[in-house]
């Protein structure tokens, strides 16, 4: 069970905790718990989650501020867990980096749904280097989850973005439409994942220094997909 991966659940409601942490091993999980953000934070120096489980209404931390630094410092899987369910809430929460948002009361058996697909990662890119691919002067290193500009200059990317990226870099110059994209990240269909997947898809550009009006690498078909345009090498 050691190589087995390791979820953090950062939750201020003991049953909650417990709740998650039993569902979690049950499944074949690793977990640890933490009823505070100091407490979680301190950890993070000595373990290396394969995914956490956030709850924004924290007494000592902005959640949604940890989110945001978890997407930019962490390959972490972030996933929210929380009361507020209003559409501006999940919207943000997607915007600062979360790859999903589960409105709480939930069932324990869609959390170890929804992780499991999240850490479901496609295969490597075969002979393109292992986990780093160039394409258009850049370099995707997703082991360090890090883009490289062609000027040399590195920006970290979340693992929602790496996980997109990886699937464009597998199919460049095809039609990827939104079903297959549901597919291949385990998503669920509804408004809720396309309103994700167009955040994703808009923090990503932004780190390709994309022209949101005329983007040059990630290209909409309106009422098809997306086609990315890069050649590999």
């Amino acid at each position: 069970m050691t190589d087995s991966p390791l979820i953090a659940i950062l939750d201020d409601e003991p049953e909650i905790r417990r709740l998650l942490a039993g569902a979690l091993e049950e499944a074949g999980f690793r977990t640890q718990s933490f009823a505070r953000a100091t407490e979680f934070e301190a950890a993070l120096r000595r373990i290396t989650p394969d995914a956490c489980l956030i709850d924004l209404g924290l007494p000592d931390r902005d959640g949604l501020a940890l989110v945001h630094r978890l997407a930019t410092e962490s390959g972490a899987a972030i996933i929210i867990i929380s009361g507020r369910a209003q559409v501006q809430d999940r919207v943000t929460g997607l915007e600062l980096g979360a790859d999903d948002y589960i409105i709480k009361p939930f069932e324990p058996a869609e959390v170890v749904a929804r992780i499991r697909a999240r850490l479901r990662k496609p295969a490597p890119p075969v002979e393109r280097g292992g986990n780093q691919v160039r394409f258009a002067g850049w370099l995707a290193d997703f082991d360090s989850y890090t883009l490289t500009s062609p000027g040399g200059q590195e920006t970290p990317v979340s693992h929602a973005e790496a996980e997109l990226l990886r699937i464009f870099l597998d199919s460049p110059r095809r039609l990827i439409t939104r079903n297959q994209m549901l597919e291949a990240l385990g998503g669920t269909a509804g408004e809720s994942f396309d309103r994700a997947m167009d955040v994703r898809i808009s923090r990503l550009r932004a780190k390709l220094d994309e022209d949101p009006k005329n983007p040059r690498l990630i290209k909409t078909i309106y009422g098809a997909g997306y086609i990315f345009l890069a050649e590999l090498g």
